[in-house]
């Protein structure tokens, strides 16, 4: 007898239909055709031991299972349930007459439990497109799958439940989850707060500049100056993720198996931290069955780059072409795979090897030379994608045990938003630009012109302080922002002088 039943495989966050037709009938051999890896052929033993301590039957013989499209190499152990769904309902053992209006996918125990499954929500958007009117995933999967709208999904434990459902001895309860309230429920709650912070007043104001931009942040200070500290907190300030950036935060996160069990939507902005050890695959994603890497998984949100010069410099290098086309393209003999990548690069860095270059108390020990030797690590196309260097000073013990109350990270955001609103109305009707720091040349001079004192300032700044050349665009682009952030229109001479301020390492001779 000839059943068919449905699965999905995933390719970069995306999902397509994989049909599994099994038949039933005279041979010597069980066979599986249609391009599958080795996890899937072992899921032979894996559905032969499950359904049998299960207390179904299984047959070792004559059985052709064959996964269409069959070109398309099937990979990974999500397939174990769609087989034995086959199985079972090609020998008789389950009735099959909705088998079609189901989209089946889990990896089968030994016991015939159920283990959870990458993927499930892309899988979950591409059933409901393709008209399926139901899908069963496991348990742990359910509530991420159930985000999808107009599909019922239904998580089980055991495959005797899936058994037990189509033979009409139980009924599967239908997992129901409302992202609008559970988004509106959730977004708002952060464990830090800017509040936590003291002193450094002048950093909080260029991470709000930063957040309000979507600039790209570097902060250079001394060990203990509170720079991770201060850059674990930029999440708190960016504008909460709309329902369209949470969905597709979300379905980077599920194919990359981040989500964890029972886990819903993704309704925080993601921090990645990453050891400086990390290798370029795995920053940029990769690999034979290629996977997302940590500025995919940083989509939406903050890459965070402790120490950044420890990074190999084939490490930063790869960023460089992410940070301008906000996406990763992956490609194979067969595929290409893209990811998206939109995030905010905050990094940090001691100043020299020795961490204490322009401390106001403590002198530096390192060699004549050293200094500029260790900033060079860091390439100038990278730098030329930061537009934001700040130095980080050590707070004072005045500052430390002030017990006032610092300023929260909610008003903070209030003003973010609100300049962030801006760009959104100046930047309507242009394609892909949607915040100060995606402006290009063409946008620089539209947006971010300068009156008469304006041009005289910023001229005589690059020439008295040997400002490089590469500084001019990023110090606009900054002080766009900061009008943003002032309600202003127009560039005022005051906002230009605060962002040159923000060009620390483009000083000439800054590291001695």
């Amino acid at each position: 007898m000839l059943t068919k039943t449905y699965g999905s495989a995933v390719q970069g966050i995306n999902a397509y239909t994989i049909t599994v037709e099994v038949n039933v009938g005279q041979g010597a051999k069980f066979h599986m055709v249609g391009l599958p890896d080795n996890a899937v052929k072992e899921s032979q033993l894996r559905v032969a031991t499950a359904l049998t301590n299960s207390g179904y039957k299984m047959r070792h013989s004559g059985v052709i299972v064959n996964m269409a499209p069959a070109d398309v190499k099937k990979e990974g152990s999500a397939y174990d349930l769609t087989i034995a769904a086959g199985i079972l309902a090609s020998s008789e053992q389950m009735n099959s007459d909705d088998l079609n209006e189901f989209l089946i996918m889990g990896e089968l125990s030994l016991d015939g439990s159920l283990l959870p499954i990458k993927g499930s929500l892309p899988i979950a958007i591409q059933a409901q497109k393709d008209g399926f009117r139901s899908m069963i995933v496991p348990r742990q999967n359910a509530k991420e799958a159930a985000i999808v709208k107009d599909l019922n999904v239904y998580g089980i434990s055991h495959i005797c439940e899936l058994v037990d459902y189509f033979n009409g001895q139980s009924d599967l309860e239908r997992e129901v989850v409302d992202p609008r309230l559970h988004f509106a429920e959730n977004h708002g709650r952060f464990e830090v707060d800017f509040a936590d912070v003291r002193g450094q007043e002048n950093i909080k104001r260029s991470m709000e500049v930063a957040a309000a931009g979507g600039h790209n942040i570097i902060l250079i200070g001394p060990p203990g100056a509170g720079k991770t500290m201060l850059a674990k907190r930029l999440p708190t300030i960016l504008p909460p993720l709309n329902l369209h950036e949470a969905l597709e935060t979300t379905k980077i996160h599920s194919v990359a198996g981040k989500l964890g069990d029972h886990a819903s939507l993704v309704v925080h902005r993601p921090f990645r931290s990453p050891h400086h050890t990390i290798s370029d695959v795995a920053l940029v994603g990769g690999g034979n069955n290629p996977q997302p890497g940590e500025i995919s998984l940083a989509h939406n949100g903050v890459l965070f780059l402790d120490e950044l010069p420890e990074f190999k410099r084939t490490v930063l290098e790869v960023m460089r072409q992410p940070l301008e086309e906000r996406r990763v393209t992956i490609s194979r003999a067969r595929f290409t795979v893209d990811y998206p990548a939109t995030f905010m690069l905050v990094s940090s860095m001691n100043p020299c090897p020795c961490g204490f270059h322009n401390h106001p108390t403590r002198d530096c020990v390192c060699a004549p030379g050293v200094v500029q030797k260790y900033l060079s690590r860091i390439s100038g196309p990278l730098l030329d994608r930061i537009d934001i260097h700040i130095e980080v000073t050590p707070v004072d013990f005045d500052r430390l045990a002030d017990t006032g109350e610092a300023e929260r990270s909610s008003k903070v955001r209030e003003r973010v938003m609100k300049a962030r609103l801006k760009q959104e109305d100046r930047y309507a009707d242009i394609k892909g630009i949607y915040c100060n720091a995606q402006m290009n040349t063409n946008h620089i001079r539209e947006f971010a012109r300068l009156n008469t004192a304006g041009t005289l300032l910023l001229k005589n700044a690059m020439e008295k302080l040997n400002l490089s050349a590469r500084a001019y665009d990023r110090i606009l682009k900054v002080a766009r922002t900061i009008a943003d952030l002032a309600d202003s229109d127009t560039i005022q001479i005051e906002h230009l002088a605060e962002a040159i301020q923000y060009r620390s390492l483009d000083r000439e001779n800054w590291g001695g």
